[in-house]
């Protein structure tokens, strides 16, 4: 089988392998379908190598023999799982709209131990202290004075907003910065405590004691936040910056090379964002797109006319350079993407009159599919091998329920990761 790895640093340089000796070995093997895929969250090379070494070859088996298959190695973001221990608390948690469980039972240090690796030098002090400022205020509930309490909290707050919010996100993908940037984090985390359910659903906290108990609670919650908004805007410019010029200069030097774009979680955001990188439709050698559980916005590549934001979608003038289908898979059984994901954006659905519901308004791909998007339609995933009828331009949000549905992957995260399946193998083969 034709493989390659791609591998971007956080600036969106290809640091291997040479794009030279990559084009060269496409035109040497005569590879007519590329195939690239960019995994999700996780930063350890190890996770996504074992990814692409499991999906790659369900999907050569779907696809002629001149196909080649480019697996994405991007610096994203890992938050740390619970402890085993915890997993029935957590899932029972998650089951019950209360996610913020997961973040409850893990302590700061192991928060931002299991953060630094995707950070420059510069920033990992700052994520070291503010996982130091979470394990300090956290035993310092009932015992430190107050004001101690407040020091920490504006530390801390200073330092997340100074680590995660340079960020510049169109608005459809920019809700979390609400939090990051919130004036009085003391009531923006206990609220996030409460919505998300870190803190206990016993009734409201009596005094300043218990109110610090639920702030630095929801401060760990205001960690994942932040490690959201960095992945998105991280896969965005990866894709912009990096693999679309790249894949540009592909179709200059090889214009018989039609290339599939796909990706899990924000990878999905980063190969979407690929396309921002492409001139003109007629630089484009995308062929299809097919977003499997994505994380970033449902209103990326939707028209004014379908956009509650007073903007279109980022993405919506540059859907040309996809010349065959865009699919988007979606799946209730997905937590991350449904129960948490839209949590994120709690301030900003609460400071704006939305004309539409707030799930909906900052909801994610994986738990709808595309939104507004025109023209649509809507599919099931299905069996390999089934005649799908994608049309080229449409935009399809596929069904995954039936198929993406392994909720016992992760206590916190449910099925979001459970995509190796024939089936969704199929859809990505589908528009060859």
């Amino acid at each position: 089988m034709n493989q390659w790895e791609l591998h971007y640093d956080r600036n969106g340089t290809l640091t291997a392998p040479a794009e030279a000796t990559f084009l060269d070995d496409l035109a040497a093997r005569g590879i007519t379908d590329l195939f690239v895929f960019s995994h999700g969250w996780g930063t350890g090379e190890q996770r996504a190598r074992h990814l692409y070494d499991s999906l790659f070859p369900l999907i050569a088996g779907m696809v002629p023999p001149t196909a080649g298959f480019a697996g994405v190695f991007w610096p994203s973001l890992w938050f740390p799982d619970p402890p085993p221990e915890a997993a029935a608390q957590v899932r029972a948690a998650v089951e019950a709209d209360r996610p913020g469980a997961a973040d409850a039972v893990v302590s700061g240090k192991e928060v931002a131990q299991t953060l630094l690796a995707s950070f420059e030098l510069a920033r990992q002090a700052a994520v070291t202290r503010m996982g130091e400022l979470v394990d300090e205020g956290t035993a310092g509930v009932g015992s430190d004075p107050p004001a101690v309490q407040q020091v920490r909290l504006e530390e801390f707050h200073s330092l997340l907003g100074t680590v995660f919010a340079a960020n510049r996100l169109d608005p459809e993908d920019s809700g979390e910065r609400s939090l990051l940037l919130a004036d009085d984090p003391r009531v923006a985390y206990a609220r996030i405590a409460d919505i998300l359910g870190s803190a206990p659903a016993d009734g409201d906290a009596q005094g300043l004691g218990d109110l610090f108990d639920k702030v630095w609670r929801g401060a760990k919650d205001a960690l994942r936040v932040g490690s959201y908004f960095e992945m998105k805007g991280r896969a965005g410019d990866i894709g912009r910056r990096g693999l679309g010029p790249m894949l540009a200069r592909l179709h200059q030097r090889l214009p018989q090379v039609r290339v599939h774009l796909a990706g899990h979680s924000f990878g999905a955001r980063l190969v979407s964002f690929a396309l921002a990188g492409i001139g003109s439709a007629a630089q484009s050698p995308v062929a299809s797109l097919c977003l499997v559980q994505g994380a970033f916005s449902h209103y990326a590549f939707t028209p004014l006319s379908g956009m509650p934001f007073g903007t279109a979608g980022a993405l919506h003038a540059v859907a040309d350079r996809v010349h065959g289908p865009l699919t988007a898979t979606f799946s209730p059984h997905d937590w991350a993407v449904g129960r948490w994901y839209p949590k994120a954006s709690f301030l900003a659905r609460e400071d704006a009159a939305a004309a539409v519901d707030p799930a909906m308004q900052w909801g994610g791909m994986g738990a709808h599919g595309f939104q507004g998007a025109t023209p649509a339609q809507t599919r099931t995933l299905l069996p390999a091998g089934s005649a799908y009828a994608l049309a080229p331009g449409t935009f399809y949000a596929v069904d995954a329920s039936q198929i993406i549905a392994d909720t016992g992957q992760s206590s916190f995260s449910g099925a979001h990761s459970d995509i190796v399946h024939p089936e969704v193998a199929w859809l990505i083969a589908a528009a060859t």
